[in-house]
């Protein structure tokens, strides 16, 4: 029979897993919107930018798919080793907040900018291109974002405050965690640099034609 210890902990992370999951959902909403409250000249800017990626995709100009895999891979490890260091350093919380914030928001900008130009076209390339990738990177963040509560919450109640436990099994424990994540991250950026640019290239035909009308 499980221990009451361990059913609330359970309940604990099922909490902070809702609540990053709500804080990711209102940052891509917000990004949505942000779309139109941008002004005519930046939005008519951002889709010549749009329609000109989807014009080189459908003609089969992509970039190099190694480079682009260390590209990506690179920006994703940057941003998993912030959350890590904001983690360990406990303080820095709040800004592992805003940043799953701010990943929802950067999601949400790039669906709403092609929904907003294409409507339903738009919907059917936002899943060749971006959903691929952030159905692994998402979940990355988010349980690497969780796991640094998790800890920060350790120190801060069992160290801070009551002075007792360990603190060596807590840093081992989050830190391969953020490695694991680090792997499933690679694995995004392998589906980003290798296989999303055949999505997108079966995508692309449908947004050409209005690409070419803009």
């Amino acid at each position: 029979m499980r221990s009451p210890a361990f059913q609330d902990a359970v309940k604990n992370q099922l909490t902070l897993y809702v609540f990053v999951a709500v804080l990711f959902v209102v940052g891509a909403i917000f990004g949505g919107l942000m779309v139109n409250a941008l002004t005519l000249e930046q939005q008519q800017d951002l889709a010549a930018d749009v329609n000109q990626y989807i014009r080189l995709v459908n003609d089969d100009v992509t970039p190099d798919a190694a480079q682009s895999f260390w590209d990506s891979f690179i920006f994703h490890g940057k941003w998993l080793f912030l959350l890590w260091f904001l983690g360990i350093s406990v303080v820095g919380i709040p800004f592992v907040l805003a940043m799953d914030f701010l990943k929802g928001a950067l999601v949400g900008f790039a669906v709403g900018s092609l929904i907003s130009q294409h409507a339903w076209k738009g919907v059917l390339f936002s899943l060749a291109s971006v959903a691929p990738p952030n159905l692994i990177v998402v979940p990355a963040i988010m349980i690497t974002s969780v796991a640094a509560i998790t800890f920060s919450t350790y120190v801060i109640k069992n160290r801070l405050l009551q002075q007792k436990g360990t603190l060596a099994p807590q840093v081992a424990a989050f830190t391969s965690t953020a490695l694991l994540m680090l792997l499933l991250l690679a694995g995004a950026s392998l589906l980003e640099a290798y296989l999303s640019p055949y999505f997108m290239q079966w995508a692309a035909p449908l947004l050409t034609g209005a690409a070419t009308a803009v």
